[in-house]
């Protein structure tokens, strides 16, 4: 009993010391917050005053920056004031210089206008006083106006025409000079550069033989082996009493260069037979059409020409075995061909279509004997096919004058041609004869009557003919150059053809005294 009364007196104890404690904190939680309450109403109004302080301090300094900002624009709108005073001061300056000016201007003008009407009046009577000179030299002279101005200017178109004259044959004399001597020095220097070789013997060939009797094989029993080789290549074989040799004769150098190399094989072989000969026939042609390539890519080669079509290529390698008057076409093709190069850099012209046409003018020689027509037809048509550049396929039909040609390279292909032909040594004839045939020529020429000088230029390809022009009229020219080239067809022998070239010249002078 005493132990629970002791429980219940710690129990309300112990809750009398909680109330105690709860009050107590209450208290000084309460003492606590009205501390902290005024704690913070003084630093409000700390915060209020320091904020006062503040805005004075923003005011002042706001109210300073506003007066320094015055005070500059009050300065800036002093110095604009100041400008725009000069400015005007400037202006009315101008104004008054402008008035001067216009003052000056309108007293000119007025001065102008009193000497415009001075010369108007002066020029009146110069008028007047011309007028009156006229009429009087009119009287004088007997000639109306019209009629003097009609005649001075008849005597000035006279002098003019005369004067004219006088110059416009100067120019032509000097350009004709200055042109010749041009020429002359390109083909000179052409001609410098011209191949030497020499024309030789084209129409026979002779094969060495080991010994005399290989001429009893080579005939064969009742002359089997000769006829069948004879038959194969068409070329004569000509076995006489000259020791060790065979001479093969025929007009086409092909057949004769296919039959020779037939006739050495067999010859290297022993074996002559027809079977055999006819094998060998075979392997020459072959080894001829290897040399046709082989020649026609080094004359390519040896003229810089490109992009030809191996067709043609191969035709060019043909005219290997191709004389014209013993020169052989080939050589003459690459001559001609570096000789328009030549004279084409000279004169600044194309140098490409230059040499193209020169190593093509002449390549329808290797089918002439094939085919019908002239070289120049032939070469034409198979250009054509091949669709060559047309400037170089009317180079090649006009080298020899049948058509007119387009293009200066062509000009220059004909100028070549005739140097590389006309040359001493490039044909076969002897000088003699050479000689003789063009003093024939000259001598048909100066039978004529009215005939003043001939001269035959060009290896004879050409006879100008001068004429004296009191004799020979120019309708009485067509007559003689008729005449002429009738007579020199009836009384000469010459290859290809001469242009007949009649000039009639007539000549004024006068002299100065």
């Amino acid at each position: 009993m005493q132990i629970a009364i002791i429980i219940a007196a710690i129990l309300i104890s112990l809750a009398i010391g909680f109330f105690v404690g709860m009050a107590y904190r209450k208290k000084i939680a309460e003492s606590k917050i009205q501390g902290a309450e005024n704690e913070a109403k003084r630093l409000v109004d700390l915060a209020k005053i320091e904020a006062e302080n503040l805005k004075k301090e923003e005011i002042f300094k706001a109210k300073e920056e506003i007066m320094n900002n015055r005070k500059e624009l009050d300065q800036e709108i002093k110095e604009r004031r100041g400008e725009v005073q000069k400015q005007e001061a400037r202006l009315i300056q101008k104004e008054e210089n402008l008035e001067k000016r216009s003052e000056n201007y309108e007293r000119k003008e007025r001065e102008l206008e009193k000497q415009e009407e001075e010369l108007e009046n002066r020029k009146a009577e110069i008028e007047e006083l011309h007028n009156q000179g006229v009429i009087e030299l009119q009287k004088i002279a007997s000639l109306s106006k019209e009629e003097a101005k009609e005649r001075l200017l008849s005597e000035i178109d006279k002098e003019l025409t005369a004067e004219k004259a006088a110059l416009v044959r100067e120019k032509e004399q000097k350009a004709k000079e200055d042109a010749n001597k041009n020429a002359k020095e390109i083909l000179c220097y052409a001609v410098q550069k011209c191949a030497a070789d020499h024309s030789q013997e084209t129409t026979v060939s002779i094969v060495a033989l080991p010994n005399d009797d290989m001429k009893g094989r080579i005939i064969g029993r009742e002359g089997r082996n000769i006829k069948a080789l004879e038959t194969l290549t068409g070329i004569d074989l000509i076995i006489d009493d000259t020791p060790e040799a065979v001479v093969l004769s025929g007009f086409d150098p092909l057949r004769r260069e296919v039959a020779k190399i037939a006739l050495e094989k067999l010859i290297d072989d022993g074996r002559i037979h027809p079977a055999k000969i006819e094998e060998m026939v075979e392997k020459a042609k072959q080894e001829v059409d290897q040399t046709i390539k082989e020649e026609g890519e080094r004359a390519v080669l040896e003229t810089g020409v490109i992009g030809l079509h191996p067709d043609l290529v191969k035709l060019i390698g043909k005219l290997k075995y191709r004389t014209s008057y013993g020169q052989n076409v080939l050589n003459h093709s690459i001559e001609v061909s570096n000789l328009a190069r030549i004279m084409a850099e000279e004169l600044g012209l194309d140098t490409k279509r230059a040499r193209r046409a020169g190593l093509l003018h002449d390549i329808g020689k290797a089918l002439d004997h094939d085919m019908e027509g002239t070289h120049v037809e032939i070469g034409v048509e198979v250009l054509k096919k091949y669709k060559e550049n047309p400037l170089v396929i009317n180079a090649v039909e006009a080298h020899h004058g049948d058509v007119e040609p387009e293009s200066l390279e062509a000009l220059l292909v004909q100028a070549a041609d005739a140097i590389s032909a006309s040359r001493p040594g490039a044909r076969r004839e002897t000088l003699e004869a050479y000689i003789k045939r063009l003093q024939n020529l000259e001598e048909i020429a100066d039978s004529f009557d009215g005939v003043e000088k001939s001269f035959a230029i060009q290896a004879g390809r050409e006879i100008r003919v001068l004429v004296k022009p009191d004799k020979i009229s120019d309708d009485q020219m067509t007559l003689l150059a008729r005449d002429l080239a009738k007579k020199i067809e009836a009384e000469m022998d010459y290859p290809g053809q001469i242009k007949v070239n009649v000039i009639r010249e007539t000549r004024v002078s006068d002299y100065a005294k």
